[in-house]
């Protein structure tokens, strides 16, 4: 495991099309900006986890496939958490 140092305001990429921004720094948490493409997936452990275990318990469910039968993600706007 790769462990970075950075301040609000301050980003770091991975690979050629995602940038990691910190937005803002708490006693107890940071907000993290992501930007890549659409076709990325990005998803926070424990919501993967939770898809994880709804795929295992009905393979069929929306949240286990996207339309194209790829697994599926969620892409995170500005502003959500």
């Amino acid at each position: 495991m790769l462990v970075v140092t950075r301040k609000a305001g301050e980003s770091i990429r991975i690979g050629d099309h995602v940038l990691v921004t910190v937005v803002k720094v708490t006693g107890a948490g940071v907000r993290l900006g992501v930007e890549a493409p659409r076709e990325t997936s990005v998803m926070r452990r424990e919501l993967q986890s939770a898809v994880d275990e709804s795929t295992a318990e009905n393979p069929a469910s929306p949240c286990a496939r996207s339309a194209d039968g790829s697994d599926a993600g969620q892409q995170v706007g500005e502003g959500e958490g």
